[in-house]
């Protein structure tokens, strides 16, 4: 989603200005980073926000439906098994149902949404959290590395998480037929390379306890990061 837009010929995550040209079956056409090994989408694939907010609205994410919130379970578990009953967290990127918001309250987490289509109040932003859910957000990211500056700042501790949960880019997938990449809002895509360099760029601690499931630490205020 466009939470931070900026079209560059360059990497939208590291800066790397030789990205070697992808192209999905359906003519969309990507650059793969030789340096943080993100691909993404070229400037001319990035939607605009009408775009957006047209494909999210068809999004059937129903906080009701059993399967949506099995899917979301692997999030969720990610938050209880590291912060205490009663922590306060952020979902980024909520979208128009969320699911894992609600799911976090029912556990005792009360969380926070911002997104900057249906829940578009910035005051979240502004104060910092026990823990920070991005659920199949970071896929919609025009900039990532603006946003995920971003998301270090929101966290008030080095202990407290960022959980990001999107589909990784894993060497047994052929992208140029991968499912993941036909919706034309997803334009980033991550390798278990990319999460590394993200680790190391921000001097982050990252735990894998899902395979679409990854949790950065170290990312609180007091963190020091590279990236900030």
């Amino acid at each position: 989603m466009s939470l931070t837009q900026h079209r560059t010929a360059a990497c939208p995550l590291c800066g790397c200005p030789d990205l070697t040209p992808l192209e999905h079956e359906r003519g969309r056409r990507f650059g793969d980073c030789p340096t943080c090994r993100l691909v993404s989408a070229d400037p001319g694939e990035l939607p605009d926000a009408e775009t957006e907010r047209a494909r999210y609205d068809t999004h059937l994410n129903d906080p009701a439906d059993p399967g949506y919130r099995k899917f979301l379970e692997p999030a969720a578990e990610a938050v209880t098994a590291r912060c205490p009953v009663g922590a306060e967290g952020l979902d980024y990127g909520a979208g128009p149902g969320p699911a894992l918001a609600q799911m976090l309250a029912e556990r005792g987490y009360p969380t926070a949404l911002y997104d900057p289509f249906y829940h578009p109040d910035p005051a979240p932003l502004s104060r910092p959290w026990a823990f920070v859910t991005c659920t199949e957000t970071a896929e919609h990211f025009h900039r990532p590395i603006d946003d995920f500056t971003r998301l270090a700042g929101l966290l008030a501790s080095p202990d407290a998480p960022l959980v990001i949960m999107t589909q990784p880019l894993t060497s047994e997938i052929d992208f140029a037929s991968w499912w993941y990449a036909r919706d034309l809002t997803h334009v980033a895509f991550y390798r278990p390379e990319t999460f590394e360099w993200l680790g190391e760029h921000f001097a982050w601690q990252i735990e894998h306890p899902h395979p679409s499931v990854t949790v950065f630490r170290g990312c609180g205020a007091s963190a020091g990061g590279a990236g900030r």
